[in-house]
C-alpha cells in the first residue's frame, strides 16, 4: 500500500488581508534587484518578453540566433532612452535548443548582459535580465521529472546563465502535465486537482530546491514559477470554446498551490508574468509579481486584459517574435506599449489616484468572464484565505475552488457576473466532483491509483 509522506502547508496566513492592500506597484515584501531597481515599492516596471522569428536553431545558425537577441535588446534599450525609461527588465525564455545546449543559452545571456551594462554605464538605464530556461524534462517518454536525461543540462543553464548575467531565475515547470492535459480536455476536475495539487506541488518542491540553491551560489535571485502549461492552456482552450470558462477559472485556482511552492522553497520574486495566479501568490506570500494582460495578445487572446494589471508590480507582454512592423521591430514596439502602460500606473501612484485606476482595471473586465471575476482583489482575498486555511495543498486547493464557486454563484444571482446558463451549470457539476476528493494528500493518492494510467504517469518520479 502506497503511503506518501504528508507535507504540511508552509503559509498559514495571508500577507495581504484586505482587498484595498492588494494593488499595483506595492508589495509587502519588495525586492531590490542587483542594479538597485526596487520592485514592489510604489512603482511598476516594464518587463519585455521576446523570442526569435521563425527560423532554425542549430550549429549553422548559431551566430544569427545570437545576433537576433543582440538586435532585440539594442532596439529596446534605444527606445528606453528615447522614452526616458530608466528601469526595465528583459526576459529570456529559452527555446529547446538553447536549453539542451547550455553554451548557447549562456552565450545569449552574456550578449544581453554586455549590452545592458553598456547602457547603464553610458545612459543610466538599469536593465535586469530574467533567465527562464524551458522545462525540457517532459520531452522524455514516459515523462521523467527527477531522472530525466535532460535535467542536468537544464540546471547547468541556470547556473552558467546566472553567472553570465541572468539576474532573476524563473521557469514554467511542467510537473503533472502528462496527466493534466487529458484531464483538461475531458474537464475532469478531480484529475486536474491531482495533477496540480499533488504531482505539481511535489515536482515543484524537487525542482525549486535546486533553483534556490543555484541562486544562492551565484548571488542571483530566485524569481518564481508559473502554471503556464496548465492554467494558461485552459484559458486558451476556453477562449476557443473547447472547454467551459468556469472550468478554466477553476484550473487557475487549482494552480495556486504548485506556484506557491517556489516561495516556500525560498524564492523571493518577482514572480513570473504568465502566471495569472500571481495575485493569489502576492496575497499569500507578499512577494511582488509580474503580470501580463492586453499586451500579451501577440501570443494569446484572453478575457483579462485590464484586470491583470490590478495587482502587478511588473507589467509584461508575453513572447513577441522579432519581426518587422510598420513602426519598427515588434519587441521594440511592445517595449513602448509597456512603458506607456507603466507610466500611467506610476502616474496614478504619484498622484494618489491608484485606487481609481485599479477600480477601472477591475470593473472593465470582472463582470464579463469567470476568469476575470476571480482576479478582482475583492475575490482574490477570500479565495487565497481559503487556500492557506487548508491542512495541505489538496485540502487548500479544494477549499479555494469551493470558495470561488460560491462567489460566482452569488455574483450571478446579484447580476455582477454575466455568464450564460450553460456555463453556470458547471458550478454545480464541479461542486459535485469536488465532493469526491479526499481532503488529505495521502488519502487522495490512494483513491486515485485505480484512475491513473501507469504508462503515462510514473509516480516514483514524484516521490510516490
Amino acid at each position: 500500500m502506497l503511503r506518501p509522506r504528508r507535507i504540511a502547508m508552509h503559509f498559514t496566513s495571508l500577507a495581504v488581508n484586505d482587498p484595498s492592500g492588494l494593488s499595483f506597484g506595492n508589495a509587502p515584501r519588495p525586492v531590490e534587484l542587483p542594479n538597485g531597481t526596487v520592485i514592489g515599492r510604489d512603482s511598476v516596471v516594464p518587463e519585455l518578453n521576446f523570442t526569435l522569428p521563425p527560423m532554425e536553431v542549430n550549429a549553422a545558425t548559431r551566430a544569427e540566433v545570437v545576433g537576433q537577441y543582440h538586435q532585440i535588446v539594442t532596439g529596446a534599450l534605444e527606445r528606453c532612452r528615447a522614452l526616458h525609461q530608466t528601469d526595465v527588465v528583459f526576459e529570456l525564455e529559452t527555446l529547446l535548443e538553447m536549453t539542451l545546449d547550455p553554451s548557447l543559452g549562456t552565450e545569449i545571456v552574456a550578449t544581453m548582459r554586455s549590452l545592458c551594462d553598456d547602457a547603464e554605464a553610458k545612459e543610466g538605464i538599469r536593465a535586469t535580465i530574467r533567465l527562464t530556461p524551458n522545462d525540457t524534462r517532459d520531452f522524455d517518454r514516459p515523462v521523467r521529472m527527477r531522472t530525466s536525461r535532460h535535467l542536468d543540462a537544464m540546471l547547468e543553464l541556470f547556473e552558467r546563465g546566472a553567472r553570465a548575467g541572468g539576474n532573476l531565475l524563473s521557469i514554467e515547470s511542467t510537473g503533472g502535465k502528462e496527466l493534466h492535459d487529458d484531464a483538461l480536455m475531458y474537464c475532469n476536475v478531480r484529475q486536474m486537482v491531482f495533477a496540480l495539487a499533488v504531482l505539481g506541488v511535489r515536482d515543484m518542491r524537487f525542482l525549486w530546491d535546486h533553483i534556490v540553491r543555484i541562486a544562492e551560489r551565484t548571488g542571483t535571485l530566485a524569481g518564481g514559477d508559473t502554471a503556464c502549461g496548465f492554467a494558461n492552456t485552459a484559458m486558451v482552450l476556453a477562449e476557443n470554446r473547447y472547454i467551459p470558462r468556469v472550468v478554466a477559472a477553476v484550473d487557475r485556482i487549482a494552480s495556486i498551490g504548485r506556484s506557491l511552492v517556489a516561495f516556500e522553497a525560498g524564492a523571493t520574486g518577482p514572480d513570473k508574468d504568465c502566471g495569472y495566479e500571481g495575485p493569489f501568490i502576492k496575497a499569500i506570500a507578499g512577494v511582488p509579481i509580474s503580470m501580463e494582460g492586453k499586451t500579451a495578445a501577440c501570443a494569446h487572446f484572453s478575457q483579462v486584459g485590464n484586470i491583470a494589471a490590478a495587482c502587478c508590480d511588473m507589467w509584461s507582454n508575453e513572447s513577441v517574435a522579432n519581426q518587422k512592423l510598420l513602426s519598427g521591430m515588434a519587441p521594440t514596439a511592445y517595449l513602448e506599449q509597456l512603458v506607456y502602460d507603466t507610466r500611467l500606473m506610476n502616474g496614478a501612484i504619484a498622484s494618489n489616484d491608484r485606487a481609481t485606476l485599479q477600480r477601472l482595471f477591475v470593473d472593465s473586465d470582472s463582470a464579463l468572464d469567470p476568469q476575470a471575476f476571480i482576479l478582482a482583489p475583492v475575490n482574490v482575498i477570500p479565495i487565497a484565505a481559503a487556500y492557506v486555511g487548508g491542512s495541505d495543498a489538496v485540502d487548500g486547493t479544494v477549499a479555494a475552488i469551493e470558495t470561488a464557486l460560491t462567489l460566482m454563484r452569488s455574483a450571478i444571482a446579484d447580476g455582477t457576473l454575466h455568464i450564460d446558463d450553460r456555463e453556470a451549470e458547471w458550478i454545480d457539476r464541479i461542486e459535485d466532483e469536488l465532493a469526491t476528493i479526499p481532503r488529505t494528500e495521502d488519502a487522495f493518492v490512494e483513491a486515485m491509483l485505480p484512475e491513473i494510467d501507469g504508462g503515462a504517469v510514473t509516480l516514483s518520479e514524484y516521490g510516490l
